[in-house]
């Protein structure tokens, strides 16, 4: 007959309960991975998977604190808190290349062209949605989401199970984090919108010129072809900048987690 005290139970709950809920923040916040269409069971089987396997790195540094106390509960919210976090981090670069695709279809004229984005649960543009797509496959490109897996897995040993696992200063980095979905999103979009610019400047001259010509049935066609072609044209270049994106993303998970390398299985 087994016999477990309940000492032993608490410490068994403990070192499963803990790294799950920081593994499936991470999953269920991070690009990918967390969207709404990954079945619910799919993304807990995934973050038991991975929380079967770093049990090991986990039960050297575990604490042993009643995971139903009050700092087991805070603890419980701790690693939470830190799965989310390296989730916004990835997901902010994703807002960000959105973000370009709906400045460059406002100035188009696509700002009508909206329709639903099952993963951020709204209406979306769809040069928006098209650029959001190209991301995404970049990011699977580059194992972006296995290196996300191998820093959530490290952690554990840099970042280890604890009540004071968070600092403010991570609040702040995370903070400023935020501002690159307005600055590379500008940055993303800013060879389309300075075409569409040059566009309507020559528009408005031509309007001057000659005011009998009907500029609604002109210019919209004219600004949907020089968006489209510039795009086009600009889609090479955009590789290097979602590849600095993410290598960006990744640097400051490193940061925040406290880990130097990334060790890939």
């Amino acid at each position: 007959m087994i016999n477990i005290t309940t000492a032993e139970l608490n410490t068994l709950l403990a070192a499963f309960i803990w790294p799950l809920s920081r593994i499936l923040a991470l999953i269920a916040s991070a690009p990918i991975l967390g969207n709404p269409s990954v079945p619910v069971k799919v993304k807990l089987g995934l973050a038991i998977m991975i929380t079967t396997l770093v049990l090991p790195l986990v039960e050297k540094s575990l604490p042993q604190i009643d995971p139903a106390s009050g700092i087991g509960l805070v603890i419980l919210l701790q690693q939470v808190l830190i799965g989310v976090a390296i989730g916004f981090v990835m997901r902010v670069v994703f807002v960000a290349v959105e973000m370009a695709g709906e400045l460059i279809g406002l100035q188009m004229g696509l700002g009508f062209a909206l329709f639903f984005d099952p993963q951020n649960s709204g209406q979306i543009d769809i040069i928006g949605r098209f650029l959001g797509v190209i991301a995404s496959l970049a990011f699977l490109a580059m194992d972006g989401h296995l290196m996300m897996i191998a820093l959530i897995s490290q952690s554990f040993n840099t970042l280890p199970i604890g009540p004071t696992a968070i600092t403010d200063a991570t609040f702040t980095t995370l903070a400023n984090w935020g501002g690159e979905i307005f600055k590379s999103g500008l940055q993303l979009s800013l060879p389309v919108l300075t075409a569409l610019l040059i566009t309507n400047l020559a528009l408005g001259i031509l309007t001057r010129v000659a005011p009998q010509l009907n500029i609604f049935a002109v210019g919209f066609p004219l600004t949907l072809a020089i968006g489209f072609f510039v795009l086009g044209l600009s889609m090479p270049f955009y590789t290097p900048i979602l590849e600095y994106l993410v290598h960006d993303g990744l640097n400051l998970m490193m940061g925040i987690l406290n880990i130097d390398e990334i060790n890939m299985p």
